[in-house]
């Protein structure tokens, strides 16, 4: 997967080669000191050469692209249930919590929900988030496809805990008890292409940040994200082969006390044809506490938010945005 070295330009987001990342060498130092960089003045990067197969990659896509050519019903016969796993159609979720926009439409995306699987024997079943997974009936190799994604960017994650925690001056194993469980979302997202006729204030997915702690975003070439600077003015972020978009979430930002930012970013698929992404969320457990991590606050820099429970935190956004779920309230 080698393909670019670290580059910084005004005009597009930097590029991280992650190649020299091997637990605990000089490599994780020196991208360390790049992810500080970039997460605290733009939130957004491209991670490339990451060890993650292609082939795993190129699998997930095909999934996703076979779920969405399913027939409505079949794909509807696995709805979204309370725990927050299965199909979702288009105009159901609004992002109603913006901090940047105020957002009139409904995106304009379907998506199919995977979450990490809880069984019923977990003391957690049967708390918000706590459940199984929906499969869609009669699609051979979607589960797999699914699981192996699943597993290679968990597994990549992991390996980036210890680099993240140097970047911030903390021992290498700091993050890791807020990780002991985790709370994982992949989502397989289909926009269908935006009518020319459309308005400013339609989307594919409308001004927002993320939730959670750390987003590794897979798109197809089609184009249409979007990250906004500091300044206000937005950046497009195209698709470059052999990477990953990367951003902080709200809960990253919150914890480093707003060191490092948590970056509006939106869609808008302008391409004439359909566009497929598979962000995959990886996040702290539902009962983490987020407060302030001790090297970024001192007397003169407090801390700017209290200590939140990730769970409550997450479970208002979702419970707004949803349509699924205001309307069940």
């Amino acid at each position: 997967m080698t393909l670019v070295q670290t580059t910084r330009s005004a005009d597009h987001l930097p590029i991280v080669d992650m190649g020299p990342l091997a637990d605990g060498t000089a490599g994780d130092a020196a991208i360390g000191r790049q992810l500080d960089e970039i997460f605290s003045t733009l939130g957004f990067c491209y991670f490339a050469n990451t060890g993650v197969d292609q082939a795993v990659i190129d699998g997930v896509f095909d999934a996703s692209r076979r779920f969405h050519a399913l027939p409505d019903a079949a794909k509807k016969a696995i709805t979204i249930n309370d725990f927050h796993r299965g199909y979702m159609a288009p105009k159901t979720s609004q992002i109603i919590t913006s901090s940047v926009a105020r957002v009139t439409q409904p995106n304009n995306s379907e998506s199919f929900m995977f979450m990490h699987e809880v069984a019923p024997h977990d003391p957690k079943f049967g708390q918000p988030l706590q459940g199984p997974n929906q499969w869609p009936a009669d699609l051979p190799g979607f589960r797999d496809a699914v699981l192996a994604y699943d597993a290679a960017l968990s597994a990549f994650c992991r390996r980036l805990l210890p680099v993240m925690a140097r970047a911030l001056a903390l021992p290498p194993d700091w993050f890791a008890p807020y990780f002991t469980d985790l709370t994982l979302f992949l989502r397989l997202l289909h926009y269908p292409p935006q009518p020319v006729d459309a308005g400013a204030d339609a989307f594919g997915s409308a001004p927002h940040t993320d939730y959670g702690f750390l987003t590794i975003l897979a798109q197809d070439m089609t184009g249409g994200l979007s990250v906004r600077r500091a300044d206000g003015t937005w950046l497009a972020a195209p698709p470059i082969p052999g990477t990953f978009v990367v951003n902080v979430g709200d809960m990253l930002s919150r914890w480093t006390n707003k060191r490092w930012q948590s970056t509006p970013h939106s869609v808008r698929n302008l391409s004439g044809g359909d566009r497929y992404s598979c962000p995959y969320f990886f996040d702290m457990g539902m009962a983490a506490v987020i407060g302030c991590v001790p090297t970024c606050t001192s007397a003169g820099n407090p801390p700017k938010e209290p200590p939140v429970r990730y769970g409550d935190y997450l479970m208002e956004r979702l419970n707004k945005n949803y349509t699924y779920r205001t309307t069940a309230a």
